[in-house]
């Protein structure tokens, strides 16, 4: 005879209970995959950034892509080649935050990850130190992307999480 223990809940059973609820009042909004603003905005995974409340945005309006930083990377090019490409979008807004946590880290993190696991991630850090230079790096790989037909309305920003407020940065400066 197996006594096993009972199995405590984690907090991905947490979320699929809210999702069950969420299920059961959800009527289809009967939208397509094309955001209607045309817009995709790409911005730090932080938990402290709720970017639809932020940006007055609504369910359909725009594509959110995050990743640790909001730094435009390979993938990050991938996603938004084909959110223009194939589903329309024309507009891209950059959303770096106020106390980052890549402003911490350096390239070591990789190489110390390397000694731990055995294995050298094939991905860079992106770590940073100042905010703004790296908005302008990232509106600068959108911009020059061979894959991104429409770079003519890019723009970066840092939000401060302690104000809510968003800052534009001029990528010339």
């Amino acid at each position: 005879m197996s006594t096993s223990a009972p199995r405590t809940a984690t907090v991905t059973d947490r979320l699929v209970e809210a999702n069950r609820a969420y299920a059961a009042r959800f009527t289809d909004p009967g939208m397509g995959a094309r955001p209607v603003l045309r817009v995709a905005v790409v911005a730090c995974m932080d938990a402290r950034l709720d970017l639809h409340a932020a940006l007055g945005l609504e369910l359909g309006d725009c594509h959110t892509i995050r990743n640790a930083g909001g730094v435009v990377t390979d993938d990050t090019i991938r996603s938004l080649t084909i959110s223009q490409r194939a589903l329309g979008t024309r507009s891209v807004a950059l959303i770096h935050h106020t106390g980052c946590g890549l402003q911490t880290l350096t390239e070591d993190f990789r190489h110390e990850l390397e000694l731990e696991v055995g294995q050298r991630p094939a991905w860079a850090v992106e770590a940073f130190r100042d905010v703004d230079q790296d908005v302008r790096q990232s509106m600068q790989r959108v911009r020059t992307s061979p894959f991104l037909p429409h770079t003519d309305d890019v723009r970066g920003f840092v939000f401060d999480v302690t104000k809510g407020l968003l800052r534009e940065i001029d990528r010339n400066s």
